[in-house]
């Protein structure tokens, strides 16, 4: 079986905004064409235009060569071969960031190709089950521009969570700080009157993670703030600080009341190395498509484990990325939790129409794939809908 072709799709929301703090307005998928017929379907988290530049742009040396011609002609089924070959033809530029991110979406279709042909479920693949069965976290989205509305509306997102059957979900929480909701300038106590409200509207038997989209300027300010938090029994407080500043991040691991979770943006298994080791993170949050892919994003969950940490998968993209996540956090036993919105939780359109999952939601918990490779299934008409180049 030799790849024939490489295609790269950049998909926009019609009515996206610059200004909005939500890479669910974007998507980059990656279709990888064989002669043989079957095709794999990758995803990745990442300003598609730049992606599509990394895998189609010609290469001018060794260190610097095209991601797609060191790929046409190749057997897709050496998914690690391939992996290698791309990550050290493309060293100069690559390495990090943008091109690990492109990377990712054609290692996971990659992977989907070798389902499809072995007859297996992703999840098998990377070495089988290692739980029966996966709890997503609904990822609670607010509104409004006074702390007041913003509290109310997680409240109202909160009850329809619970009223799903939800086990698990994550608020939002940031009205402050470099992403703050529609440039929001709430003081940081308001933020715990938030978070109070939203646990009080939970109830103790629902998990409570929250996300403050790198908000404190420091740790000893983060830590004025979250040192009262202790009583609402927060599963993870998410990427408080800056995520270089890892020293910082090691002092809240120490002293904050809560775990502390981060890694939506690294690159490679080597970043979380770091962020584990240096930062101290209790929990890691590999993204699969910005990771570099299933054989990194495994990495690191085995990394995890060897330190202790727990693995909660970060996943703010469609079906495919959701789907991509479910395989592997099946095959992962320290793997809490995963980020997932069903359509009747979803308010933007891409993500909710261009894939359906590739598993089933039952009572609270996720189900295993059964369909040989990734499973999701792309919608072509929503496809060409998004599509601009």
């Amino acid at each position: 079986m030799k790849i024939t072709d490489i295609e790269c799709h950049v998909l926009l929301a019609p009515d996206m905004s610059t200004g909005s703090t939500s890479s669910a307005q974007d998507s980059f998928i990656v279709i990888i064409r064989t002669d043989e017929g079957i095709s794999g379907l990758g995803e990745s988290d990442v300003n598609p235009w730049i992606a599509k530049a990394c895998i189609e742009a010609p290469g001018t040396h060794t260190m610097g060569l095209g991601i797609k011609d060191m790929l046409i002609g190749a057997d897709p089924l050496q998914t690690e071969e391939l992996w290698h070959k791309m990550y050290v033809g493309t060293a100069m530029n690559g390495r990090r960031g943008a091109v690990i991110h492109a990377m990712g979406a054609i290692d996971m279709a990659l992977w989907d190709i070798r389902g499809k042909v072995e007859g297996k479920p992703i999840f098998e693949l990377l070495g089988g089950a290692e739980q029966a069965e996966v709890i997503p976290y609904a990822s609670l989205q607010p509104s409004g521009n006074r702390w007041e509305e913003y509290r109310d509306s997680l409240c109202i997102w909160a009850e329809r969570a619970k009223g799903l059957g939800f086990k698990a979900v994550k608020a939002e929480v940031t009205m402050n700080g470099p992403y703050a909701h529609d440039g929001m300038r709430e003081p940081y106590e308001n933020h715990t009157r938030v978070v109070e409200a939203v646990r009080k509207a939970l109830g103790k038997d629902i998990a409570l993670m929250i996300d403050v989209q790198y908000m404190w300027p420091d740790a000893e300010t983060a830590l004025r703030t979250i040192k009262d938090w202790a009583e609402f029994d927060i599963f993870f407080l998410e990427t408080p600080l800056w995520i270089d500043k890892l020293d910082d991040y090691a002092r809240l691991h120490h002293e904050a009341p809560m775990p502390i979770a981060a890694g939506e943006w690294q690159a490679t298994r080597y970043e979380f190395e770091e962020l584990m080791d240096r930062g101290k993170v209790d929990v890691a949050q590999p993204d699969i498509g910005r990771v570099g892919g299933f054989g990194e994003a495994k990495a690191v969950c085995d990394m995890a484990a060897e330190r202790g940490r727990i693995i909660v998968p970060h996943c703010w993209k469609t079906g495919i990325s959701v789907t991509a996540t479910a395989h592997l956090a099946f095959n992962t036993s320290h793997c809490r939790f995963i980020e997932y919105l069903p359509p009747s939780l979803c308010v933007d359109a891409l993500r909710k129409e261009l894939a359906e999952d590739g598993f089933t939601f039952n009572n609270g918990v996720i189900e295993k794939p059964t369909k040989p490779g990734l499973g999701a299934v792309l919608n072509e008409e929503a496809l060409r809908f998004f599509k601009v180049a």
